[in-house]
């Protein structure tokens, strides 16, 4: 329910082929769109003139420097990769971890996932609910085996059970690979080591993506190269790239979108801005 004029709000659900007719309406002068990136840049294309706000998709990735406290970042990166099955454009798909820590950490990770409960969502002790359709779930299944077969190895997960996909955590994953490369839109994380902090930030600028990033460090220096380097619209330190607030500049760059959306950042785009010059103008 809303206190505004009717008409002023509504939600009309529809397929992309009738998006479209909201991306060339000349009525319409702003489009703001969020979804997967065919979808978003195919409506750019037709909306002309408009203003366009683009949130699309991402392989965000989370690096965990040494000396950081380990148990706090796998707790972070659990919840970040599998928060709502994984079904978001900023869950941790990519966890990049420094070399001398790896082990302990990958050991904390599949400790922390034997414990998440698969089930109905409205069960307060469920924390793993269904894909959004079967058909994700057969598509996330293709692309984990497609991986496997590829040389990657299978920590944990990897299972189906109609439209459930268990929680999935790989390595040994090259970087063409789909699940690492394209957005993954599951439960389903790769995780590699590092040797040197500039190395890491090299793997996470390798993507077409460039949503969020995660960065866990104790080093100041490492935390404002990642600021400075990495390609992506916010960087997240000691926390996931999942973290999000309403209020802040949200947005990607590369194939992650266009424009920042937010409370400001909205109502900037949906005003026009008008100047207004005088010159030795009479008394009124």
């Amino acid at each position: 329910e809303t206190d505004l004029p009717e008409g002023a709000f509504s939600i009309l659900p529809c397929r992309r082929e009738g998006a479209g007719r909201f991306s060339t309406d000349e009525r319409l002068k702003l489009l703001s769109f969020t979804g997967s990136p065919e979808a978003g840049w195919a409506l750019k294309a037709q909306a002309g003139k408009k203003k366009v706000v683009l949130e699309l998709g991402g392989n965000a990735a989370c690096v965990v420097d040494e000396g950081v406290d380990l148990e706090y970042a796998a707790d972070r990166i659990v919840l970040g990769a599998f928060y709502q099955s994984g079904q978001s454009c900023i869950s941790v798909q990519r966890i990049i971890a420094q070399e001398r820590i790896y082990e302990q950490l990958k050991q904390l990770l599949i400790d922390r996932i034997a414990k998440l409960k698969a089930g109905d969502p409205l069960d307060e002790d469920t924390f793993l609910g269904p894909m959004i359709s079967e058909g994700d779930a057969r598509r996330i299944e293709e692309w984990v085996n497609e991986a496997l077969a590829g040389g990657a190895k299978l920590i944990c997960g990897g299972k189906r059970k109609g439209v459930f996909y268990d929680v999935t955590l790989l390595e040994n994953v090259e970087p063409h690979m789909k699940v690492s490369c394209v957005e993954a839109f599951a439960p389903v994380a790769t995780i590699q080591p590092f040797k040197d902090f500039k190395g890491a930030i090299d793997v996470v600028n390798d993507s077409k993506y460039g949503l969020q990033a995660g960065i866990f460090t104790s080093n100041i220096h490492h935390a404002m190269y990642a600021f400075n380097e990495v390609e992506v619209g916010g960087v997240v330190i000691n926390d996931v790239p999942s973290v999000r607030v309403d209020s802040m500049p949200y947005g990607g760059i590369k194939d992650s979108g266009l424009g920042r959306e937010g409370i400001r950042f909205a109502m900037e785009d949906m005003t026009e801005i008008k100047l207004l010059l005088m010159n030795k103008l009479g008394r009124l």
